[in-house]
């Protein structure tokens, strides 16, 4: 078993669509576990860091104005290969191509907007989890 730990996001849309219990609950069904969460919004400086990687791009600014454009849930997830697990849950970036029974493929609309966020590598995890958590508001 490798314990891990891994960032997860319900975006805005899906905070505006009610989504939060439901994503919640699929979280917990499979068995993970939640040990910081918190409701919270996100400004540019903070949107920047978290999408640094796609400075430059076309869509960046959109990114950002969507990101901020309402209230998120952020929490962190730990689990066995918790990071490879989630990105498997949430399903492709665009729920046209995220299989069924993904929360994309189930739940999200579009590829701009589609409802949850999950860290894609140990490292990135990391460094989105401390974007929003500070260590004594992760419990476990």
């Amino acid at each position: 078993m490798v314990l891990q730990r891994t960032f997860v996001m319900i975006k805005p849309d899906g905070v505006r669509r009610g989504l939060i219990g439901e994503i919640i609950g699929r979280l917990e069904r499979k068995g993970l576990k939640i040990v910081a969460m918190k409701m919270t919004r996100i400004d540019k400086q903070i949107a920047h860091k978290l999408y640094e990687e796609h400075v430059g791009k076309p869509f960046f600014n959109d990114l950002v104005e969507y990101i901020g454009s309402g209230p998120v849930v952020c929490m962190v997830i730990e689990g066995d290969e918790v990071v490879k697990v989630m990105r498997t849950m949430i399903g492709a970036t665009d729920p046209k191509e995220a299989l069924p029974g993904t929360v994309r493929g189930d739940l999200a609309m579009s590829k701009g907007e589609n409802v949850i966020h999950a860290s894609d590598a140990e490292e990135k995890a990391k460094k989105e989890m401390s974007l929003f958590f500070s260590p004594s508001e992760i419990i476990g």
